[in-house]
């Protein structure tokens, strides 16, 4: 018998943690996302497969027994406390995660043994750089914004900032380090380069609430946006604590010069 740590599910969450630069919360259990009442009208906390807080991220992977009927694991027999058998209760539990997450303000990806390399029977082969850049697609946000955001965050866990619930919900992204607070907008490559960095600091600008030492500001753009960000003058940007991020194409974060003799 297999255990959870050699599942497929376990190599899934291994991958995913490759792709993201962070560790999951497996089988992680939110006080909202909850089962239906027992016996004695309690209610227990429903798992998610993973969850990356930094991330706000929650992945679930599905095996084929979530799509379609397996007597092994359904035990039509017999009856849970949803008064359906455990394969209907699987659906249902599904649909309430698939609801639940993003009401929450997480984002859900649902992988399933077919997005990957697996064989007829749902079990996976295992060909570990396949599957990385099948999940790196599935990861994946839909706009080029998104991406920035997600690159930049995934880059400041590495430099051992952790993400927070921004103060202002606008905000794109706030991380801690220490003593220390990075309050940062994004943008991604769109045709109006100018304005939309334009836009962005003075984003920056309506964040600037308190005068706290510690607080600093950050402007994250894909390469295409670079020159727009530095009409600003670096001087300005200095004064200011904007520090300016450029995300490139391949997944880099390079910090542009701030300081008066072109150090960041």
């Amino acid at each position: 018998m297999g255990t959870r740590d050699d599942s497929d599910e376990a190599y899934v969450v291994g991958l995913c943690d490759q792709v993201l630069g962070e560790t999951a919360c497996t089988q992680h259990k939110f006080e909202w996302l909850l089962g239906d009442p027992g016996m004695g009208g309690r209610r227990v906390r429903l798992p998610v497969d993973a969850y990356w807080p930094g991330h706000r991220l929650v992945v679930e992977y599905r095996e084929l027994q979530h799509d379609q009927p397996v007597p092994h694991f359904d035990k039509p027999d017999r009856l849970t406390v949803s008064g359906v058998h455990r394969g209907e209760q699987r659906a249902l539990y599904d649909a309430r995660r698939d609801a639940e997450v993003p009401a929450h303000g997480l984002r859900l990806v649902v992988i399933r043994p077919a997005d990957l390399d697996a064989d007829g029977r749902g079990r996976l082969r295992r060909s570990r750089e396949a599957d990385l850049a099948a999940l790196r697609r599935l990861l994946a946000r839909d706009s080029d914004e998104d991406r920035v955001i997600d690159v930049f965050r995934t880059w400041l866990l590495a430099e051992g900032w952790t993400p927070v619930e921004p103060t202002d919900r606008w905000t794109d992204l706030e991380a801690v380090r220490g003593d220390e607070r990075l309050i940062c907008e994004a943008k991604g490559s769109t045709a109006e380069k100018g304005t939309d960095a334009d836009i962005a600091y003075g984003q920056l600008l309506r964040r600037m609430t308190r005068e706290a030492p510690g607080i600093r500001y950050a402007l994250a753009v894909p390469s295409s946006s670079v020159k727009a960000a530095e009409r600003v003058p670096a001087h300005v940007r200095r004064l200011l604590r904007i520090d300016v991020y450029e995300v490139t194409d391949d997944g880099t974060v390079r910090q542009l010069p701030n300081g008066p003799n072109g150090s960041a």
